[in-house]
């Protein structure tokens, strides 16, 4: 950065300053650029470790005032030292900028892991609200209200550990006077997570954070925010005056504790949500010791990201029912309804394809890298253990071992039937799937959810297999809690496995075929 002219201004476009070398850290590549900053993957030349920089607008800083204000408050932000924080390394100024070095979290942030995966079960959700609960309780402890809770600031690391971001921009309380970081002309804050008073401009406490992760657990768990409208008015004005929907009707498969919880979180007056992170805390603890027998568990989870996949052999050989299908098409002209149908079915033979050719190339699991287990899973002290392992590990043996030592735990047992019907599913082992996909079709299952994920993978199986009218029917019964299947793979799958069907059964095609075909692609004119 010798070079003057290359430095951004308010008349300038800001720059890409990848390769440059910035004190001691040389900026490998851009991770990304927000409203006050453009943030770097930089090593740290002296130490010898990855870090993230974080460079301000330069005309966010231009009053002297302001700087001084932002030197003092941001080392006091630094003081933040927790496992469950995103550290801050360095506050400095250079060549005119100012920049900010914090510890680079490798990983994905909630937002992105919930859009790929879907809402997380029930320990995974527990262990998220566990640790950023904790991370809010650090922060309340050192006068610091964070102000932008949100699932982007929330990261998941490789190791299971979560870390809440962007501490270093808050509002932190220095003797009796509370100073705000950066406030040049910015409003802190996204609408969908902003707490009642926030939105009214009114003090500010750790109990408006803890507003903010309530909402961010509500999106969690129901896979949307409990308010959302096409202007930040509007969503302020539900922040304010409207009661987001009972998250128990969304989620029948949670305990009634834990939707009260995030209800709580969510109360309009500060006065009634929890007082302090800590309760918080101690309500979660109570939850976990009610529903898994034990207390926390030193190990933490790992993120699953194992999908619907397909070996190679089974995409050829969808490729070659593609072929024949065009052949079929190719000797007879069709009516204009029933060639937008074929059209629409030939492309789901071959997206069903590209589906599965997806979900075989998805991103590995971020614990991809770690040594394979020996070949004896050994058991573990409790089912949550088992389970934890098993998503650390991955494999149908892993799976099967949760089964096998813990029979009578049925909240395990049944994820883990869930785990290993897709593996069987991707490893083309049918026979296997088809009986655990049945399992949870039955119609006695009590779990809607999990009943419309046996029914949707019961239909795909059978599509598979060529039994198109079989999977015709298991969708007459799906149709009526389509909309409990959250599992966004296996509704990526369905939607292939509809189209699909479409072209071979023509005609005969049931009425819930049809309509979800034109659901999905509206027929224009």
């Amino acid at each position: 950065m010798s070079d003057a002219t290359d430095k951004p201004t308010k008349t300038t476009p800001r720059v890409d300053l990848s390769g440059r070398h910035f004190g001691d850290f040389r900026l490998l590549r851009r991770l990304g650029r927000g409203a006050m900053a453009d943030v770097y993957l930089a090593e740290q030349s002296g130490l010898r470790r990855r870090v993230a920089v974080k460079i301000l607008r330069p005309e966010l800083a231009n009053d002297q005032t302001y700087l001084k204000r932002f030197e003092i408050e941001a080392q006091a932000a630094a003081s933040l030292v927790h496992a469950n924080i995103v550290q801050i390394y360095e506050v400095g100024y250079l060549e005119g900028l100012r920049f900010i070095v914090q510890e680079y979290v490798q990983g994905q942030n909630l937002q992105d892991w919930v859009t790929r995966h879907g809402p997380p079960d029930l320990p995974h959700a527990l262990s998220i609200m566990r640790q950023g609960a904790a991370a809010l309780a650090k922060a309340a402890e050192q006068g610091v209200v964070h102000r932008d809770i949100k699932p982007e600031n929330i990261l998941l690391t490789q190791t299971g550990e979560v870390k809440v971001a962007d501490f270093g921009l808050a509002r932190v309380a220095r003797e009796g006077e509370a100073v705000d970081l950066t406030q040049v002309g910015v409003t802190l804050g996204t609408p969908l997570y902003m707490s009642p008073e926030q939105v009214e401009g009114k003090p500010l406490d750790p109990r408006s954070d803890i507003y903010s992760f309530g909402v961010t657990c509500y999106q969690m768990l129901a896979g949307t925010p409990p308010f959302s409208s096409e202007t930040a008015l509007g969503v302020a004005v539900q922040h304010l005056n409207r009661q987001p929907e009972v998250l128990e009707n969304l989620r029948p498969d949670l305990p009634p504790a834990l939707c009260r919880i995030v209800h709580k979180m969510l109360a309009k007056p500060p006065e009634k949500r929890f007082q302090s992170a800590r309760d918080l805390l101690r309500e979660l603890r109570r939850l976990h010791l009610e529903h898994f027998g034990d207390d926390w568990p030193e190990e933490l989870p790992g993120w699953e990201t194992t999908g619907v996949e397909l070996p190679a052999d089974s995409r050829a050989a969808t490729t070659q029912h593609l072929g024949a299908l065009m052949k079929t098409m190719a000797l007879q002209r069709p009516s204009r309804r029933t060639r937008w149908a074929l059209w629409g079915g030939a492309a789901g033979s071959f997206l069903l394809g590209g589906v599965f050719a997806w979900f075989a190339a998805a991103e590995p699991s971020l614990l991809a890298g770690a040594k394979a287990p020996p070949p004896k899973i050994p058991r573990q002290e409790s089912a949550l253990q088992q389970y934890l392992d098993a998503s650390r590990i991955g494999t149908e043996e892993a799976w099967q071992c949760v089964l096998d030592y813990f029979p009578d735990k049925q909240y395990f047992t049944r994820r883990a039937k869930q785990q290993l019907a897709r593996i069987h599913l991707r490893e083309g082992d049918y026979d296997q799937a088809l009986i655990l996909f049945n399992g949870f079709a039955d119609p006695g299952e009590p779990d809607v959810g999990l009943r419309a994920f046996g029914l949707a993978g019961k239909c795909g199986v059978l599509t598979l297999l060529g039994k198109y009218g079989e999977s015709a029917l298991v969708l007459d019964e799906l149709w009526p809690i389509r909309s409990e299947l959250r599992d966004e793979q296996m509704r990526k799958l369905l939607d292939s496995v509809v189209k699909t069907n479409q072209s071979n059964l023509g005609a005969h095609s049931t009425r819930q075929w049809d309509e979800w075909l034109a659901e999905k692609f509206p027929e224009d004119g």
